[in-house]
């Protein structure tokens, strides 16, 4: 169950809220459509229920707040808008990525692909998908972690009529199989097709709630139905009679009849009742096959199931309900007489419930004619038969195991491998440093270490350093780019876990990079000037432990900015900002005449302790102590320490918000 409870939106300046005071309900087991206007406040209320809007209010599912569910994916699956994909990536890299974030098995990628239609897409670039193929990809971004809630911001928008019955059927089974749904529409014939309730919003204000029934019956246009092997002619007879009944008020006919040619038989009149519109046949003599009231539109539509071309069969192509996956619902043990036959598994219910409900000939539903489904229309709708029993009651959600603590390790690690970006700046950065090394090995006045590393005198930081950094600047900035994780906010644990894994996965391809960068140098400066131009390097601890400490700490510097800053050109910019304005800054402040010299530290330290210390303590102690002192190594320690209280700050603000 979705409660919101006074929900209101911050003030606009002079502008008023564009959601005041709204409050209703959206039951299990229906589909709830929030109905308004381009400008009613339908996707502000979305968002004031995901905390993603400052404002007032509660929104509780199924009787916690968002902050209050550990893990919001696998309660709630939202659709805002365009899906927030990586056109670079393919459908199925997407959903796999997203299961990671959601704590699920990596197969239910496939599963939700199968779903919605799109397993025959699963390896094309997001960028080549069409509007439809955006929507389906949404939605089964939403189902990922088979949440008992779906909120979905208006989800049949510029898709085909096909496209939306399908959509609409696939709403129904879900809200058949337990769930809540949460649509919002601009159109009203819409909401009439799939709406177990409409809430109707005019300028952010709660205009009315109704049950589907009556708000069809109030709301929309009655017209009558015909279907007629005589259709042409009928219209023109209706016509002509409604014309000549302006001047002589004929009360059989009426007045101002529309008529509007639906297909090569089917009329729909508007302005007139089934007893004048079958008189008028009876009197000249046309068959009539159809003649009935209807709300709405409920033309017939054959749904378009799947995307990608493949044949839709019944449970074909869907995983075997002999063989549920590993986070389906457990098999009850069997009883002393026999054993019941095994459910499907959890994603097939859902597809033949969502089959179900635009069931063709031949299915247990109240026509057998494939047509949209109307609430409240007087003439069948395509619909399964309901019930009595509550559909409550028949609660197959699958109850899945909680994520583990390596789930944003996995999701970050799919992220980072999957960015194609991410790659570029890499072979960039080394190629780079190549260039670099050659030309400091070919004037021959560098020292060894510039020489690996490709790092001129005349430049603040090495090339790879600036690489590392923009690797760690996209690891969040990408995340801002296109929000992916957006709608779940999730406990404050759960975001530091995602930035720990973001801290591990950037720090070590940062490393990797640093050891592609001096093996590339390396064998480029041996094999243009021979093995004589690299000589031993006799402070090798010293130059290891700095560069890779230096890689590192920008890598996690981008990675931090990009979080405060919210962009990937902030976090470089960070970055950047490190050797041209904290670094002068420190080289300035260590001319000052120091208190005490740190010469010979490490010897009075073991002096001073109890035991003796090992041998490599002193050399290890040594090493870091003239890297602490390195005005290099002092900027970043002071960039590092600003950002991390920045990010805090920045992070539990938002939580309190």
């Amino acid at each position: 169950m979705i409660q919101a409870i006074g929900l209101t939106s911050a003030p606009r300046g002079e502008l008023p809220s564009a959601v005041d005071d709204l409050s209703f309900e959206a039951q299990p087991g229906k589909v709830t459509v929030l109905l308004g206007g381009a400008a009613a406040g339908k996707t502000t209320a979305l968002r004031l229920m995901l905390q993603l809007e400052r404002g007032r209010g509660v929104a509780l599912f199924r009787g916690r707040p968002l902050h209050r569910i550990p893990n919001p994916t696998r309660e709630i699956g939202v659709l805002l808008g365009d899906t927030p994909a990586d056109p670079s990536r393919t459908a199925r890299t997407h959903l796999r990525m997203l299961s990671a974030a959601a704590g699920v098995p990596v197969t239910r990628a496939d599963d939700v692909l199968e779903l919605v239609g799109l397993s025959g897409l699963a390896d094309q670039r997001l960028g080549e998908f069409s509007r439809g193929m955006d929507r389906r990809l949404g939605l089964a971004s939403a189902l990922i972690g088979d949440p008992h809630t779906l909120l979905l911001d208006e989800p049949g928008d510029g898709v085909t009529r096909r496209e939306a019955a399908w959509l609409h059927g696939l709403l129904r089974g879900y809200a058949a199989q337990g769930g809540a749904v949460l649509v919002t529409s601009r159109d009203a014939k819409e909401a009439a097709r799939i709406a177990d309730r409409v809430v109707t919003l005019a300028e952010g204000r709660l205009v009315a709630d109704q049950e589907a029934a009556d708000f069809a019956r109030t709301r929309l246009r009655p017209r009558v139905a015909v279907r007629s092997p005589q259709a042409d002619r009928l219209a023109t007879l209706l016509v002509d009679e409604s014309q000549r009944a302006d001047h002589a008020a004929d009360p059989v006919v009426g007045r101002a009849i529309e008529v509007v040619r639906e297909s090569g038989s089917r009329l729909a009149v508007y302005g007139s009742s089934c007893a004048a519109v079958g008189e008028a046949a009876f009197r000249h003599g046309i068959l009539v096959h159809q003649l009935a009231d209807e709300v709405g539109d409920t033309s017939p539509v054959t749904p378009l199931h799947r995307a990608d071309g493949r044949s839709p069969g019944p449970t074909a192509d869907v995983p075997s309900a002999t063989s549920p996956p590993d986070d389906a619902d457990p098999a009850p043990a069997p009883g002393p007489a026999s054993a019941p036959a095994p459910a499907p598994a959890p994603m097939v219910r859902v597809l033949q419930a969502a089959r179900a409900a635009i069931a063709p000939k031949g299915t247990d539903t109240v026509s057998d004619t494939l047509t949209l489904p109307i609430i409240g229309a007087t003439v069948p709708a395509a619909r399964p038969a309901r019930s009595s029993t509550p559909v409550v009651e028949e609660l197959v959600i699958p109850r899945l195991p909680a994520p583990g603590p390596a789930w944003p390790l996995r999701y970050e690690l799919r992220r980072s491998l999957s960015d194609r970006t991410g790659l570029f700046v890499t072979v960039a950065s080394v190629l780079v440093s190549l260039g670099l090394a050659l030309l400091l090995a070919r004037l021959g006045d560098a020292p060894v270490s510039r020489v690996l590393t490709g790092w001129p005198r005349q430049l603040p930081f090495p090339p790879a350093a600036l690489g590392a950094g923009l690797l760690g600047a996209l690891s969040f900035g990408q995340e801002f780019r296109y929000p992916a994780l957006a709608p779940e906010r999730g406990t404050v644990p759960r975001r530091l876990a995602l930035l720990v894994a973001k801290l591990l996965v950037s720090g070590a391809s940062a490393l990797a990079l640093g050891v592609c960068v001096l093996t590339a140098d390396e064998a480029g400066v041996r094999f243009l000037f021979g093995p004589e131009s690299v000589t031993s390097i006799t402070e090798w601890p010293v130059l290891a432990a700095g560069w890779t400490g230096l890689l590192i700490a920008c890598a996690w510097a981008g990675v931090l900015a990009a979080g405060v800053f919210r962009s990937t050109a902030m976090g470089l910019a960070a970055v950047l900002a490190v050797p041209v304005v904290v670094l002068p800054l420190v080289q300035r402040m260590a001319a000052e005449p120091a208190a005490r010299s740190l010469a010979g530290l490490p010897g009075r330290l073991g002096s001073s302790a109890l035991y003796q210390w090992p041998s490599g303590i002193d050399q290890a102690v040594s090493v870091a102590m003239r890297l602490a002192t390195q005005p290099v190594g002092s900027a970043m320690a002071l960039s590092l320490t600003a950002l991390v209280c920045a990010y805090a700050l920045t992070m539990f603000r938002g939580w309190a918000r």
